[in-house]
This record gives structure tokens, C-alpha cells and sequence, in this order.
């Protein structure tokens, strides 16, 4: 398995949780080889994101997703793709 971690810095919270609900969230849980996501508020202004997928292959694609369908609200600070080593 490997992790798609995403941190953002948010402009308007109130969109941008809007659009992660509606929008991302339905997306990601759909992409071929999900297993598992999460989405945090870091503190104001700020967020986290770790997705789990059942290939590198699959965590690369959803990089590259995550790069070119950024919301209005949210800025992409940093994506990295991990291999996952333990998972509960």
C-alpha cells in the first residue's frame, strides 16, 4: 500500500469544507484502489490529508489529481507519496 499526504492552506474555511464534503471526499472514496482517507483541520488556515491506496501506482495517479483539482478555497502546499509500512 502506499499514502497519498496532502498539507493545504486554506483562504475560507467555510468553502473549502464545503467542497471537501461534497466534492473530494465522494471522488477520492470512488478512485480505483482506495482503502482509507482522512482530512484534518491543522489549525487556522491550515490543513492535512492522508490517503490510503492499494498501489503506488494508484497513490501516484491521486497525486496527480490532487495537483490539478485544487479548490478555489484551498492552496496545495505539499504532496508526497509514501510507502505505507504498518497499517491498523
Amino acid at each position: 500500500m502506499h499514502a497519498v499526504i496532502v498539507d493545504v492552506s486554506i483562504s475560507d474555511f467555510s468553502d473549502a469544507r464545503r467542497e471537501l464534503l461534497d466534492r473530494t471526499v465522494p471522488a477520492v472514496s470512488g478512485a480505483p484502489g482506495f482503502v482509507s482517507g482522512s482530512w484534518m483541520q491543522v489549525g487556522p488556515g491550515k490543513g492535512h490529508s492522508v490517503v490510503v491506496l492499494e498501489s503506488e501506482e494508484a497513490a501516484n495517479a491521486m497525486a496527480q489529481q490532487v495537483r490539478t483539482n485544487v479548490p478555489e478555497a484551498v492552496t496545495v502546499d505539499n504532496v508526497s507519496v509514501c510507502e505505507v509500512v504498518a497499517h491498523a
